[in-house]
């Protein structure tokens, strides 16, 4: 066996299986590494894409969370506003129905004076006619008098 010959026939059958590699082995690894290097790439995408919406949602809710807090700082200001307007009608109202009252009260005291100050018009003056009579020691009609105790009744 000669060397050269051995040589050449390992060189043919070399570039025969690198042939048969390159058009057949190697394009279905080829597309195999893309595939799988495009998965990769569309993973770390879609995690980045994630990774921002993450944030955004982060911030969106942070802001949700302000204006709930807002809101509610408002609503209670509101409450403090109405109740503290409540308590002032009520005050106004309790006011005007003790203003009332007293007024009755007022009124009524006044009409007890006008009774009392005619029934002692009304003594006095059966206390003067008594007196009267006594003076004159005779007796004095009231009923031929009535004018005149009339008006003495409201001079006094």
């Amino acid at each position: 066996m000669n060397i050269n010959f051995t040589l050449i026939a390992q060189a043919i059958a070399f570039a025969v299986l690198i042939w048969f590699t390159v058009k057949f082995v190697w394009p279905p690894l080829l597309s195999a590494i893309e595939k799988r290097q495009k998965e990769i790439a569309d993973g770390l995408a879609a995690a980045q894409e994630g990774k921002s919406a993450l944030e955004v949602a982060a911030k969106k809710s942070e802001t949700t969370l302000n204006e709930a807090k807002q809101k509610a700082s408002e609503i209670i200001g509101q409450a403090e506003k109405r109740a503290a307007q409540i308590i002032d009608e009520a005050k106004a109202a309790a006011k005007a129905e003790g203003d009332r009252i007293i007024a009755g009260a007022k009124a009524e005291i006044d009409q007890e004076v006008n009774r009392a100050k005619e029934g002692l018009r009304a003594q006095v003056s059966t206390l003067a006619v008594a007196g009267a009579e006594k003076i004159l020691r005779k007796e004095i009609d009231a009923k031929t008098h009535s004018e005149m105790l009339t008006k003495l009744a409201a001079e006094l």
